[in-house]
């Protein structure tokens, strides 16, 4: 394969331009699609390239947009629907979870809903709780839904067309925290595996499990606490419906000791499933209790100063790493501080 450098915005609209030049029965529906303030570059142009009948910017009804997506994929079609806020994704919860995630399993099989829903999370700036919340963990919840979130350019692109060919409804999230992150990625199409964590680095004192924005994180961790002397593992889930225990277990088994990072809250979210998971799977190899790093479980500030504190970042990762490696003296469930925002958690 010949490669560019792309930016994770960039990888999106590439993996959308040749979906859409690929197949007649892809196409884009969404609010804002023909707005970079919307979507910013990781749409720019299409409804130029294609015309306004591949790339539909719709009205501001999320519920019927997404039913009409649904219907169509029912019908033949490839749908990619567009959230620019994942927060008013909300508003498609019933189509998205009543009909999407069903329709394949009322007809045993007989019928399948290839659909991309495709939210944005887009946090940070003082936008507050209506327009900064992550809710991959109620997604993970709903059988019948796959979730993927790629963290690098090279996924961000190959998840969505791997998403796109997929015959079941797939949540694709992506975060525009990561869309100027940069690397190679193949000119051609390609697919990344669903269900396929990536091993982003090895250590051996301590495994760091994460997605999106937070695998990011966890590698900017990494490199801090290797000039510390601590060797952390990170893992990269990149699905989290399905996602792959038999990555996390094996590099569980092998540090004995695990940190899950989420960007979400921590009462029943990823974290929580993935803790649970790996406490029970792997009890006998591990040294210290499963540690998560979460949002804490409150509605995002609107002050530049709170958000400092609220958001999880390397920081808060090589915090919690110190503790369960033994080189921290915090006692108790909790350590919140400046020098580690977000919140830490044990089990």
């Amino acid at each position: 394969m010949t490669m560019h450098s792309s930016t994770y915005a960039n990888a999106i609209r590439e993996a959308t331009s040749q979906l859409l030049a690929g197949d007649d029965r892809v196409f884009v529906i969404g609010q804002g699609l023909w707005s970079p303030w919307y979507v910013g570059s990781s749409m720019t142009d299409l409804d130029v390239e294609f015309g306004k009948d591949r790339v539909l910017d719709s009205p501001v009804c999320e519920n019927a947009t997404t039913a009409a997506a649904i219907g169509a994929a029912l019908a033949g079609m490839r749908p990619i629907v567009v959230h620019p806020r994942m927060d008013f994704m909300l508003l498609a919860m019933d189509p998205i979870i009543n009909q999407a995630s069903n329709w394949s399993y009322l007809f045993a099989g007989r019928i399948s809903v290839p659909l991309v829903i495709r939210p944005i999370i887009n946090r940070g700036g003082q936008q507050g709780a209506q327009h900064s919340q992550a809710m991959q963990a109620l997604l993970q919840h709903i059988p019948g839904l796959i979730v993927v979130m790629p963290a690098t350019p090279y996924d961000a692109k190959g998840l969505l067309i791997a998403a796109c060919r997929n015959e079941n409804p797939v949540v694709y999230i992506d975060d525009r925290w990561l869309y100027g992150l940069t690397e190679d990625v193949p000119d051609e199409m390609y697919e990344v595996p669903i269900g396929q964590a990536a091993v982003r680095r090895e250590g051996s004192d301590v495994t760091i499990i994460a997605s999106s924005w937070m695998a990011a994180e966890s590698l900017r961790a990494a490199e801090t606490l290797a000039g510390k002397g601590i060797g952390a593992e990170v893992i990269d889930l990149r699905s989290l419906k399905p996602w792959d225990r038999e990555t996390a277990c094996r590099s569980a088994r092998k540090t004995g000791r695990v940190i899950v990072a989420d960007g979400t809250y921590a009462t029943g979210g990823v974290a929580a499933e993935i803790a649970a998971t790996i406490g029970a799977a792997c009890f006998g190899d591990l040294k210290r209790p499963v540690v998560r790093v979460t949002l804490p479980d409150a509605p995002a500030p609107t002050s530049a100063p709170l958000e400092a504190a609220y958001y999880p970042t390397a920081d808060t990762i090589v915090a919690a790493a110190e503790r369960v490696t033994g080189n921290s003296a915090a006692e108790g469930p909790h350590r919140p501080s400046a020098e580690a925002p977000g919140q830490i958690l044990v089990g």
